[in-house]
């Protein structure tokens, strides 16, 4: 913002914003669930706004005294918790939630008519508010914001219809977020699905779900009959690449962290190719990364490539070294290793994999493939 208004508003609205004290924008809400017909019991998290906690409660007769102490939360009504303010506990009742109450513990108000619900809820996530928290709360590790330390909070705000052009401009954007949060979600349990019905379960040949036209058992080998180690070294002109989780191996200068290395030790690096595979650190919790790019790798790691390359699809074997069931085997191999130590190649090479056809491979590698594109979308 300038002095009086910010940098980006929609048309039509010009007049310079206006600067007051919560205190003259807020009613403190005090009511109590004394008729007990609100059970719904909820909780403040920063992540996801208020949370259903009634199944904490098997049986509301008993908890009726301790519920008839609870502030009643209706639409259009904020609540926090003074002591976990400092992570983001704040939520809001938006219109058509249901009506809940929450610990007496907690703060509760609403917004006075100069002042909309929507705008302020969005103006509790701006840095403006984040700063002011932090030098009016109280506290040692957990910072404490009682109702009268937030109410000498300054905001800036503009006439109310501009105030609900900004509320429900952010609100749209919430929606469309959490609607592909849910889609992703959806997507993620899909591909846990596949996974288990795909590949065959442990003792059988065959999985449960394949593609039209394949019939023929999957055939089970050593690791060390389908991979082997390569030490491919010299070539400092390449780019350094990391390990990662989620994404494989990626250039190390775009990952945002300043890693340093001795630029004279990268002919000792170990070169990754397209198709290849990486055993990192902490290999037993997942440390098998995929490489689609060529580049250079710390020489403590192994890289894995195909003994056989026309019999294997590398789409296939990332969906195999990454999914949960190969993550869990490996704890057969690394029992007593510490933690930070990598599998060695001689115990990964002991470990049996089924594969099926190369076909086969191909078909299922493109489905995964294609799915983990879905998810990156939404992601």
């Amino acid at each position: 913002m300038t002095k009086k208004s910010p940098q980006l508003r929609f048309e039509g609205f010009t007049d310079d914003w206006e600067e007051r004290k919560l205190r003259d924008l807020l009613n403190k809400n005090s009511e109590k669930n004394k008729n007990l017909s609100v059970i719904n019991v909820e909780s403040v998290s920063n992540k996801t706004g208020f949370t259903k906690q009634t199944d904490q409660f098997e049986d509301y007769s008993v908890a009726s005294a301790d519920l008839s102490n609870y502030y009643v939360i209706r639409e259009k009504q904020f609540a926090y918790n003074p002591s976990r303010i400092n992570v983001g506990s704040i939520a809001y009742k938006d219109l058509g939630d249901e009506i809940s109450v929450v610990s007496p513990l907690y703060v509760s108000f609403s917004t006075k008519k100069v002042l909309n619900d929507g705008f302020l809820w969005n103006w509790f996530k701006t840095a403006s508010f984040d700063a002011q928290r932090q030098r009016l709360s109280e506290g040692g590790v957990r910072d404490t914001l009682s109702f009268n330390q937030l109410s000498e909070m300054n905001t800036m705000f503009p006439t109310y219809p501009e105030q609900e052009k900004i509320g429900s401009f952010f609100k749209q954007l919430d929606n469309t977020i959490a609607l592909h949060q849910r889609k992703l979600d959806l997507l993620k349990e899909q591909k846990k699905g596949f996974l288990q019905k795909m590949f065959p379960k442990n003792g059988e040949k065959v999985p449960e779900l394949r593609f039209a036209g394949f019939a023929d058992d999957w055939e089970q080998r050593k690791a060390g009959d389908i991979f082997k180690n390569v030490s491919d070294k010299g070539y400092s002109d390449l780019p350094v690449l990391s390990a990662s989780q989620e994404l494989g191996m990626i250039r190390r200068d775009e990952i945002g962290i300043d890693i340093k290395y001795d630029e004279a030790s990268t002919k000792n690096y170990k070169r990754v190719q397209p198709g290849q595979f990486v055993i990192h650190l902490r290999s037993f919790q997942g440390g098998f990364a995929w490489s689609d790019i060529e580049g250079i790798t710390s020489p403590a790691y192994t890289v894995l490539d195909y003994k056989e390359p026309n019999r294997y699809n590398s789409d296939f074997w990332k969906v195999v070294l990454t999914s949960p069931t190969f993550i869990t085997r490996l704890e057969t191999v690394t029992y007593g290793i510490r933690d930070g130590r990598s599998i060695s190649y001689t115990d990964f090479s002991s470990l049996k994999l089924t594969a099926p056809s190369l076909a086969e491979q191909q078909q299922i590698g493109a489905f995964f493939a294609h799915l983990d594109t879905l998810i990156s979308l939404h992601q």
